[in-house]
């Protein structure tokens, strides 16, 4: 059987910001020109985890990478591979010539001005543009993305979505910050609130937003799209266990949704975490914080 023809971008994406969104763009371009598949190649976990042996929290699991690169950018081919202590040693043009080439098909391939990869990083643009030209394989190199004067990147964005700057982040993410799972069981919190309730759980290596209140969507299997209300944090005034949450109560809709896999979009921070005298102070603000979103919503759609 004849391999299948990929033009493949190169980087570990988190998050499939503004600056990947370059490089996106130019691989679905070349695709189409050649006739070929639109795909990116990353890997789990980071490579820095493995090369320095201690945890990198990331903005997206390598599931919510592929999402966004699909649903924004049309690559239609998200190969994700173990970053395993075999693969940091091998040898870059290694890389190209097996990895790529020989097992992807590549035909053409979409780098980041830093892109560094193979043993010790010693793969860089230049060697890429060098041996692709030697193979006889396209590749384009994309300079760097900038915002406000600011190199838009993963590391800063990472610190705007831990403190909470939402907003700011999603400028430079270019779309909503996003995290998906499939709905847990709760401690039934919403029902006495009068909204259905989703809990989520943080996915391995990923970064908790700041503590708080968040005005947000909540995208169904069906493509059904609610806003929310969506609290970050341990629930001072219910629980006592100091466990991490992500719970969202989810406006004017119905209905069960305990295990389906859900996409909830982060828009704005309205406020801190905090312990509430009793738990009708606590029903007062949701309702207050359940008018600001659909207020903060109105606005947007104008």
């Amino acid at each position: 059987m004849e391999q299948k023809k990929r033009v493949i971008a190169l980087g570990f994406f988190d998050g499939v910001h503004n600056g990947h969104a370059a490089l996106m763009r130019r691989t679905a371009q070349v695709a189409q020109e050649l006739g070929a598949t639109p795909a990116a190649f990353t890997f789990d976990p980071h490579p820095q985890t493995v090369i320095l042996g201690r945890d990198m929290p990331l903005l997206t699991s390598p599931e919510d990478r592929a999402d966004l690169m699909r649903k924004y950018y049309g690559i239609q081919d998200v190969i994700v591979e173990p970053f395993t202590p075999q693969r940091m040693k091998q040898p870059w043009r290694d890389f190209v010539v097996d990895t790529l080439t020989h097992d992807l098909g590549a035909v053409h391939l979409v780098a980041g001005h830093d892109y560094h990869f193979g043993y010790k990083g010693e793969g860089n643009p230049q060697r890429l543009q060098d041996l692709c030209r030697e193979l006889g394989l396209g590749c384009d190199i994309i300079p760097k993305v900038e915002q406000e004067g600011i190199t838009v990147s993963s590391t800063y964005i990472r610190t705007l979505v831990a403190q909470g700057e939402i907003e700011r982040a999603n400028e430079f993410l270019g779309h909503p910050y996003t995290l998906s799972d499939r709905v847990s069981h709760g401690k039934k919190l919403g029902t006495t609130l009068g909204f259905p309730t989703v809990n989520l759980k943080l996915k391995d290596h990923v970064l908790s937003p700041a503590k708080g209140v968040y005005a947000t969507k909540v995208i169904l299997e069906n493509g059904e799209v609610h806003l929310a209300v969506t609290n970050v944090g341990t629930r001072p005034t219910v629980d006592d266990d100091g466990q991490l949450t992500i719970e969202g109560f989810i406006l004017d809709f119905n209905g069960d949704l305990y295990g389906q896999k859900i996409q909830m979009e982060f828009y704005k921070f309205l406020r801190e975490e905090k312990k509430f005298p009793s738990f009708q102070a606590l029903t007062d603000e949701v309702m207050r914080n359940a008018q600001q979103t659909r207020d903060y919503f109105a606005r947007l759609d104008k």
